[in-house]
């Protein structure tokens, strides 16, 4: 097995860990069993928890990052269809989606700067999408603020089971 793809299941273990137990009950341990490595060899490819977490985060942002990146609409049907990219991914990589929408919880300064950092790309990158779609600056802004916040929002009736709380549709119409 080639050193990459050695990390990657290193990685792949960690999802589950850190998914299941959250980033302050996970151990090395605990991932290197889940990856079928000894704890050592985590600490070959990560110098600790804090780097093994960010790589996972990393992958999951990069994967969030390039379907978003894959995805060209009109202004008016950006969001529905990124949305629908995001609920794929949701669907696809569901740990490591609920993972990268939850990681800003972590008070650990490091991952806290990574993950500010990643999310302020993010809309960066959202931002400029809705632009080259024909929205204004200002717009553009506004629509990437509301798309991160309703990412947020489903993966909070995701992980506490309460789908309706993401219904915005005027029951009495």
């Amino acid at each position: 097995m080639a050193r990459e793809s050695k990390r990657e299941v290193i990685i792949d273990g960690a999802v589950g860990i850190f998914a299941e137990l959250g980033y302050y009950k996970a151990t090395t341990a605990l991932v290197a069993k889940a990856a079928g490595v000894t704890q050592p060899y985590v600490f070959h490819f990560f110098k600790n928890k804090e780097e093994l977490f960010m790589a996972v985060i990393e992958r999951a942002m990069n994967r969030i990052y390039d379907t978003f990146a894959e995805v060209e609409a009109p202004a008016d049907q950006l969001s529905e269809s990124m949305g629908d990219a995001f609920m794929r991914i949701l669907e696809t990589h569901r740990d490591e989606t609920l993972m990268v929408m939850q990681a800003y919880v972590i008070a650990e300064p490091e991952i806290r700067a990574y993950v500010r950092s990643r999310f302020s790309f993010i809309h960066d990158t959202l931002k400029a999408k809705y632009e080259r779609a024909g929205l204004t600056p200002g717009d553009a802004g506004a629509a990437a603020s509301k798309f991160i916040g309703m990412g947020l929002l489903i993966t909070l009736s995701q992980v506490l089971e309460l789908p309706d709380i993401v219904c915005f549709k005027d029951e009495s119409s």
